[in-house]
């Protein structure tokens, strides 16, 4: 059987042109995927958990799916100050019911934007994200600026489909239609593929940015010869070309969100365009990590009223970064139980904070072995989004796109065991 337009469950681009042959259940071809998508769909059935685990002692003892439920819930029931974490690689719907677990049980939820582009959401409820969609880059974008990020590698199929090779209404010609130009601490593989690459010191993203909207509103007298390591007549020149872009983008990495003063940053990158539409059309747009992160944003905001580390111990939602986010909770030592969802933060968080989830009852929710499982109490496999269940997701851009199920498997989705647990609890009675 032949399956097109396949949506690929693995980077923020969520590429929607895949077709996959199966057969007899099982993937037998992919074609149009990266690297990256291919080796993922293809080795959906590797190194992969098939029973629930739970700890004894050193060892993982094989349980019954039925008997992880109820120890999930047991868990999570006695808690006082429970952690719901991940949430990037799962669907829309089983978002939206990790957040009804989340107030069933007077925890915290968040998700994998707070070690990411969480100073992304600060620096537009501090100034305002003047965006527009990928289809837009592709039909207009005559000057493509990519700012401490490296696609070549991150997502690797970015600038085929949407902003630099592909033809558009109003770029015929494809990349000859289009000026590129990356702004980074050093030479990445991107640069292979730009007009223009401009070194800049490592930290210096807020001083360039504000020299950049200095020289846009004609104040470039105020600014020194050479600034975070680029000559003041080399930031002119970007200026003049960004000026006089018939469209212009600005796609930005965790090079500008995790460096320096970071969410100031990303306000200032928001003037900086802002000011720029004085004189032409010009957006930004993140570089979304994890296929559904913008997708957790999106239902996060859309249930609670805020975008990621909300708090529900109060009976309430609470919303305050630096108090209310995962490394802050588990540094503290305020987090006594944590549930981890299509996540890893074994692998990316602080030392502090992971050694706080060593000591604390850990469920982890995974297909796979990861840094986190290895820390477990319990371990319960899943089914994988985008080849073993569909459901929504949410591209870089926030447009809403449907993934397809392509076979049969045995595991129950995240969106089922979550209501497992919740049905579980339920039956347990209001905590006090």
């Amino acid at each position: 059987m032949i399956i097109e337009d396949v949506i690929c469950p693995f980077c923020g681009s969520l590429c929607d042109d895949l077709t996959v042959e199966v057969k007899d259940n099982e993937i037998a071809g992919i074609e149009n995927a990266c690297k990256l998508g291919y080796s993922k769909m293809m080795g959906y059935e590797h190194d992969r958990y098939e029973r629930p685990l739970k700890r004894v002692g050193d060892e993982f003892k094989e349980i019954s799916y039925e008997e992880s439920i109820e120890e999930a819930a047991k868990i999570l029931y006695n808690a006082k100050s429970p952690l719901l974490y991940g949430w990037a690689s799962t669907s829309c719907e089983a978002i939206e019911r990790g957040i009804e677990l989340a107030v069933k049980i007077g925890g915290v939820i968040d998700q994998t934007a707070t070690v990411c582009h969480g100073p992304t959401v600060l620096g537009t409820q501090e100034v305002g994200k003047p965006s527009c969609t990928l289809g837009e880059v592709k039909n207009r974008a005559d000057l493509v600026i990519y700012w401490g990020c490296n696609p070549f590698h991150a997502h690797p199929r970015h600038a085929e489909r949407y902003s630099t090779f592909t033809k558009g209404y109003f770029t015929k010609k494809g990349r000859t239609d289009r000026k590129i130009v990356l702004v980074d601490i050093r030479k990445t593989d991107t640069e292979g593929i730009c007009d223009r690459f401009i070194q800049i010191e490592p930290g210096s993203d807020y001083k360039i940015l504000t020299s950049l909207i200095a020289i846009v509103m004609g104040k470039e007298e105020s600014i020194p010869e050479e600034i975070g390591g680029v000559k003041k007549e080399e930031l002119l020149g970007l200026a003049e070309e960004m000026k006089h872009a018939n469209f212009g983008m600005v796609f930005f990495g965790m090079g500008v969100t995790m460096t320096g003063p970071k969410y100031k940053n990303i306000a200032a990158l928001e003037r900086l365009v802002r000011e720029l539409n004085r004189h032409t059309k010009f957006s930004l747009m993140p570089m979304r990590g994890h296929y559904n992160v913008a997708g957790a944003g999106a239902v996060f905001t859309w249930r609670t009223g805020f975008p990621y580390a909300v708090d529900f111990r109060r009976g309430y939602p609470y919303y305050n970064p630096g108090e209310t986010t995962s490394n802050d909770l588990l540094t503290r030592e305020e987090v006594d139980a944590m549930l981890v969802v299509a996540s890893d933060p074994g692998a990316h968080f602080v030392n502090s904070s992971v050694r706080r989830m060593a000591k604390i009852p850990l469920i982890v929710m995974d297909p796979h072995p990861s840094a986190t499982s290895e820390l477990a109490d319990l371990i319960i496999p899943t089914a994988i989004s985008g080849v073993e269940m569909d459901g929504t997701a949410y591209r870089m851009d926030d447009v809403p796109i449907r993934f397809k199920k392509l076979i049969d498997s045995k595991f129950k989705s995240d969106f089922e065991i979550i209501g497992d647990i919740i049905e579980k609890i339920e039956k347990r009675g209001v905590k006090d």
